[in-house]
């Protein structure tokens, strides 16, 4: 039998993700990471820079207009004295960043990255993905770089580019030299984007990535082309072939309950209702918030156990949902197709004995 284990998928920090491009030959601007405010500013003295970017690294979007908790607004700043930056650095790390994308007390910043800034003089959009159209990754390019670009697709699809690549012949210089037209590149910029274009599906394969995007890719003054900023994401099944990209998966901006369970092999997702779902299946435990909504309840959590459950996992299964303040009631929806109802209850009727359930349990075993 093979068992099914839920996974989260990795989400690197921007340093982490530029770090990975320019190792493979990619242009990125030239940057430092720094956990104190000391450090932050030997890092800026060190790029001898005309300007100096500060990023706070959290795993959200929307930093530029976040809020901290210590009064500093905006977790991206441009300075040309790399004294400001100490000051900026003494209230970002330490302190939470709320933007649109975290969560209501925001995330704790621990590093931040201290980079040259450099100038845009036009903004591009790239990215590679895997599509399943053509059984294969596609090359999507777009002049309008910088801005939203499913609203570029929407209001302007002619300014969307794509071309798809053979995986076994792979990138053609014609190809890359193509998609540099596409995005507007002229003269010996043309073929210093196609260059970059062919580094970026280099590195899309050696890192097992599903999507490289790159918004903006930009072009300098001083006629230089730049990946200014990058998001990566990566097939999980590769995970035995890329321990190192793997092992920098930062755990900390998780739920701490999120991080109990995944120990357990349980995908838990922490809801403001107070009803808890125990659910066999993701499509099962969706439907089942969904009736707990449509019937007047609010669910508590999404808790999806797979389908290789043993007895131990619904065990600490029950103490995560119990541990929950919130949780006045548990539902077990349990379809047994892929698991074995004896499983579930012989783990239940454990967890009831040795818990000391306080709460009204509902039980559904079919199958």
């Amino acid at each position: 039998a093979v068992q099914l284990t839920p996974r989260r998928w990795l989400n690197l920090q921007e340093y982490q993700s530029k770090k990975i491009m320019a190792d493979h030959g990619v242009t990125v601007q030239r940057f430092f990471v720094a956990d104190s405010a000391n450090d932050a500013l030997e890092a800026a003295q060190r790029l001898k820079a005309k300007e100096i970017v500060l990023k706070a690294q959290i795993l959200a979007g929307g930093r530029g207009k976040g809020i901290f908790n210590s009064g500093l607004k905006g977790g991206v700043h441009l300075t040309k004295d790399p004294k400001t930056v100490e000051q900026l650095a003494k209230q970002m790390i330490g302190y939470n960043l709320s933007t649109k994308q975290t969560p209501k007390d925001g995330v704790t910043v621990k590093k931040v990255m201290v980079a040259e800034a450099l100038d845009i003089s036009r903004e591009t959009y790239f990215a590679i993905l895997m599509d399943r159209a053509c059984n294969g990754p596609v090359m999507v390019g777009s002049p309008q770089g910088g801005v939203d670009i499913e609203e570029v697709a929407v209001t302007s699809p002619e300014l969307i580019f794509k071309e798809e690549i053979d995986i076994f012949e792979g990138i053609k210089d014609h190809q890359a030299l193509q998609m540099a037209k596409n995005l507007g590149f002229q003269g010996p910029l043309q073929q210093q984007a196609a260059d970059q274009i062919k580094k970026l599906y280099n590195l899309f394969l050696e890192i097992d990535a599903i999507q490289v995007e790159v918004n903006p890719f930009g072009e300098t003054p001083e006629g230089q082309v730049v990946c200014f900023d990058a998001k990566i994401n990566f097939d999980d099944n590769a995970e035995f072939r890329q321990r190192e990209i793997f092992a920098m998966d930062d755990k900390s901006e998780n739920e701490p309950i999120e991080n109990e369970a995944a120990k357990y092999d349980l995908k838990y997702i922490g809801l403001d209702g107070n009803i808890a779902c125990f659910v066999n299946g993701a499509g099962l435990a969706m439907a089942t918030c969904d009736i707990i909504s449509l019937n007047g309840g609010k669910p508590a959590n999404f808790l999806d156990l797979g389908g290789g459950v043993k007895e131990a996992q619904v065990y600490q299964a029950f103490k995560l949902l119990t541990a929950d303040p919130k949780v006045e009631a548990i539902l077990v929806n349990i379809f047994g197709g892929i698991v074995n109802c004896a499983i579930i209850a012989n783990g239940i009727t454990k967890a009831c004995q040795e818990l000391e359930l306080k709460v009204p349990l509902v039980v559904r075993l079919e199958g």
